[in-house]
């Protein structure tokens, strides 16, 4: 809601390392290959290409809306690296905020770390082109992306959709722009059109000039003039008929006014929704709280996707679950948004606020550190996560047959060590003549140390011993390329083994 606040940077603290606890992925064979190419919606429910249901189940990662204009982190670590933790850990979709902003002549990112090989291939670019880097490589990986025109500007969140500084026309214009430049990339599912319209937006009003549903119907048909395959997502307002809510999470007008497009089956209506830790409501004062909850959301949004009117997409949610209120409409709002091993697709889409661990007043899934998985937090989303989607395909050559030698070499470097715990990353280089299909890396610790979670590998110990191989998406690497995975361990202090690598 203030969005001031969840843009506040976090001071950087030292990360209590807490053990990676499972997913929770329930994953049916037929669903496993639902999401190719673009999507439509069908009542409740978004349908792929071929007219398979598919499940948004996702993370916000933002950054491209504030100053540095591009997500945040990666003054800490690689790009690839972070989009590779979010698929291992069950994210199938990142929703990408960014303000007008990125697409004015010498807008240029700042706060990236090409040190030690870190973003190498986003030197030189400007915002945009950083852009298109995150796009293809999560599409590589399987991950779709929702663009969300997240504020006019860097300078914070506007009420309405336009600015004196920033007009309707160049509005409209810049989502055409985005529209058109990822045009044909099935990875770009949809446009989120303005973030947290409130007061004195209005829906159904009828004045041109507040209306946000009269304005998401000129930018959503502007949009799909561009790029007709794109879903158009259209969040609430706050206040309809007196009735106050969340910024951007209240969607009743919708029952009278729904949003009308010239191409069909394109509206995905948005909501928001916070805990105590954002903001107070009256709500979460009611005796009958949490049980009071579903009828909140059900009059809210709910409705749309209970009388299938049209898919409900929560695409914010988040708290820092410090208190046992937040604590109790987390666990209440993930119920309700239907588990995935019961209803499959046939749920509320939803991306979780924040892979940031910077926002301010929710924190994110990961901690301080930029690499510690919050496993409580994660732990919490694990009923409603779903299947990912057909990845692009990498963009190394696995080789031609016959010949070359397979070999690689790794290199073991601790990140954070506070003596409770620490965390390392270990690079695999591929030092053969020929591609890589899978690799295996071993190492002794001369202590008690024990993996307590890992990323973008899996893993054995046997006492001292560890064994970590490739995931399914990083075991391909090409001639001169590499691969990295991280994980923590306890307790810390154990410096540095030797590692060894094995090839195919």
């Amino acid at each position: 809601m203030f969005r001031s606040l969840r843009r506040a940077l976090c001071t950087v603290a030292a990360a209590l390392l807490v053990p990676l606890g499972a997913t929770g992925l329930q994953t049916a064979d037929a669903a496993e290959s639902a999401g190719v190419g673009y999507w439509h919606t069908s009542g409740r429910q978004i349908l792929d290409a071929s007219g398979q249901p598919v499940r948004i189940a996702g993370i916000n990662w933002f950054g491209f809306e504030t100053s540095n204009l591009v997500v945040h982190g990666l003054w800490s670590r690689d790009y690839k690296s972070m989009i590779d933790q979010m698929k291992s850990l069950g994210y199938n979709t990142i929703r990408i905020p960014f303000s007008d902003d990125i697409f004015k002549s010498g807008a240029v990112p700042n706060s990236i770390d090409f040190s030690g090989g870190k973003n190498a291939d986003l030197q030189g670019l400007n915002s945009l082109g950083v852009l298109d880097r995150i796009v293809s490589y999560a599409g590589q990986d399987g991950l779709k992306v929702i663009l969300d025109r997240h504020r006019p500007d860097s300078a914070g969140q506007s009420a309405l959709w336009y600015t004196a500084a920033v007009p309707e026309s160049t509005w409209i214009a810049d989502l055409k722009a985005i529209a058109a430049r990822y045009k044909g990339q099935s990875t770009v599912v949809g446009i989120d059109l303005h973030n947290e319209p409130h007061d004195p937006a209005c829906w159904g009003c009828g004045d041109t000039a507040t209306d946000w549903r009269l304005a998401a119907q000129r930018a959503g048909n502007a949009v799909l003039s561009v790029n007709p395959e794109l879903l158009i997502f259209v969040e609430g307002v706050q206040t309809v008929n007196g009735v106050s809510g969340w910024w951007g999470g209240n969607l009743m007008g919708v029952a009278q006014y729904p949003v009308q497009l010239d191409v069909a089956n394109r509206v995905v209506y948005s909501a928001h929704d916070y805990a105590t830790s954002v903001a107070q409501q009256s709500w979460f004062s009611d005796p009958a709280f949490p049980a009071n909850m579903p009828g909140i959301w059900d009059k809210y949004w709910g409705y749309i996707f209970k009388q299938n009117i049209a898919p409900v997409w929560v695409g914010e949610f988040g708290t820092t679950l410090q208190s046992a209120v937040d604590q109790k409409w987390l666990a209440a709002l993930v119920s309700y948004l239907r588990p995935t091993s019961t209803y499959g697709a046939d749920s509320f889409h939803w991306t979780y606020w924040s892979w940031n661990p910077n926002s301010g007043d929710t924190g994110g899934i990961l901690k301080d550190d930029w690499q510690t998985v919050d496993t409580v937090k994660d732990g919490y989303l694990a009923s409603v996560k779903a299947p990912g989607f057909p990845g692009s395909g990498g963009g190394t050559d696995p080789g031609g047959p016959g010949g070359g030698t397979a070999a690689c070499t790794a290199a073991y470097t601790v990140s954070s060590d506070w003596g409770g715990g620490f965390n390392a990353e270990v690079k695999v280089t591929n030092t053969g003549s020929t591609a890589l299909s899978s690799w295996k890396v071993t190492w002794t610790w001369p202590g008690n140390q024990k993996v307590t979670s890992m990323w973008n590998a899996s893993y054995t110990q046997t006492g001292s011993t560890v064994t970590a191989g490739n995931a399914a998406h990083n075991g391909t690497v090409a001639v001169g390329g590499s691969a990295s995975f991280g994980f923590g361990g306890a307790p810390g202090g154990g410096g540095v083994p030797s590692v060894s690598c094995t090839a195919a």
